[in-house]
């Protein structure tokens, strides 16, 4: 069995966390590891490291290269989707990746999964991914259904319909119901929160696009070269859309595990631990008189004061203020702000990089200040810029850095200057973390003005 990581998504209902530069798939909850680290984590119990196909794109090439480093996992694979397409031409492109590069048959199993999700206890899942693997090998596309505690509308819903094996015959899939439907299923008995995750083996996956997605179908079949030549050429189209929702093969095991997606922040405030009045607090916080609310603090004191059932959440640039049972609106509000041209919509104040990250600090007509931290063994490219010069300031570790053709240590309290148009780089020969302030002036500050000359991480 192959397992299918989709880690491609931008995520914006944990917005300001999750943003297009850094979507939620990585980020950290708690003192935990990575959603996208506890996906792969949690699987492997069942298949071996080299046996994870993680699709993701170019501009997350590195969050997927740090996050399996972190698990210890040699040997997986990362497939990059040359252009976003949904995950029906993700998976197909996925497929086609296991029958040309790693030898798969047709009756192989594959397991897709979203990147994001936190379900637990492990051995318990585990059980019934090795169950949907066996009911997968009967031409079968298994889907995992989780019974729904609540009438909740920001889920879709799968109705169940005559037992098989472990499961049921899955009679129809449903759209994110309004309030009154969503109760309605609750009371059916026989409707369960679509997981998003599915089994089927490679065969039945390109026999079903086949019959009724001839377009992907077609494209799949071709060698893996022509596939990523031609990618660009799928249809925008989810897996639920394109195959289960159409198909008389599918079959739903009830999930008996916890399952959260991690889609809202009530959810978030659903897995994480209150104190006893209900709150969940995370950071610097302060609370008075208040009950069942979620406050995450990242670089502030955050008091509040008689709140009740609210969802208060800061970063160094933005800080979301919303109701209970409201959160699923989060992506209207980056939306509007997409709509007025707003950076916060996109990009966080602090960026992540291959070798590390940079903080804006501040900035004003002229000048911008950053804080960067180089990680031990890494360094940025060869480059220069033709409308800013810098001055570095060494806060902590130790830096090699280079100006012209020049090289030489930079130590703690100490600095260098950076002329406009000259080359430079910076790297961290040390063991610990390389920290310093950059001082940047010109009349032009922004990221496309460098100018790249040799790269370890291909950016050339």
């Amino acid at each position: 069995m192959k397992v299918i990581i989709l880690a491609g998504g931008g995520g914006t209902r944990l917005f300001p966390l999750s943003r297009q530069g850094y979507p939620k798939q990585f980020l950290k909850l708690g003192d935990g590891d990575s959603l996208l680290a506890q996906t792969v984590q949690r699987f492997l119990p069942v298949v071996e490291a080299t046996d994870f196909l993680i699709v993701t794109n170019k501009e997350y090439l590195h969050h997927v290269q740090a996050e399996l480093k972190i698990c210890g996992v040699d040997g997986a694979h990362i497939i990059l989707e040359p252009v976003a397409r949904n995950t029906a031409p993700a998976i197909a492109l996925a497929a086609r990746y296991c029958i040309d590069k790693l030898g798969a048959s047709a009756d192989e199993v594959i397991f897709v999964t979203p990147a994001d999700h936190i379900i637990r206890p492990i051995d318990s899942f585990c059980k019934s991914v090795r169950l949907a693997a066996e009911m997968a090998s009967q031409d079968k596309i298994v889907t995992f259904g989780v019974k729904p505690d609540k009438p909740e509308t920001g889920y879709g819903y799968i109705q169940a319909g005559a037992p098989f094996g472990a499961g049921f015959i899955v009679d129809s899939f449903r759209e994110k119901p309004d309030r009154e439907t969503a109760e309605r299923y609750v009371q059916a008995g026989n409707y369960y929160w679509n997981s998003g995750m599915f089994g089927l083996t490679i065969g039945c996956l390109l026999s079903e696009l086949a019959v009724f997605e001839p377009e992907i179908a077609a494209l799949a079949a071709q060698p893996w070269k022509e596939v990523i030549e031609n990618f660009a050429d799928m249809p925008n189209i989810s897996i639920d859309y394109a195959v289960a929702e159409r198909s008389q093969k599918v079959v739903t095991i009830p999930l008996t595990t916890y399952w959260n997606d991690i889609g809202s922040w009530d959810a978030i405030y659903d897995v994480l631990d209150k104190d006893e009045n209900g709150n969940a607090l995370e950071g610097d916080c302060l609370l008075v008189d208040s009950t069942n609310s979620l406050v995450l603090g990242r670089s502030r004191l955050i008091a509040g004061i008689g709140l009740e059932d609210l969802l208060v959440v800061e970063t160094d640039d933005v800080i979301l203020v919303a109701k209970k049972g409201e959160s699923q609106k989060v992506k209207d509000v980056v939306t509007e702000l997409k709509k007025q041209g707003r950076s916060e919509a996109e990009v966080p104040t602090t960026v992540h990089r291959p070798w590390g990250s940079y903080t804006v600090l501040g900035e004003g007509p002229g000048y911008k200040m950053k804080k960067i931290v180089v990680t031990p063994g890494e360094r940025l490219s060869l480059q220069m810029h033709y409308h800013r010069s810098e001055h570095w300031i060494v806060t902590g570790g130790s830096a090699r850095v280079t100006i012209g053709e020049e090289e030489q240590m930079v130590h703690e309290n100490e600095s260098v200057f950076i002329p406009m148009s000259t080359k430079h780089r910076l790297e961290n020969p040390g063991r610990i973390p390389l920290e310093i302030i950059e001082v940047q002036n010109g009349k032009y500050l922004e990221e496309d003005d460098i100018v790249r000359f040799d790269d370890i991480y291909g950016r050339v």
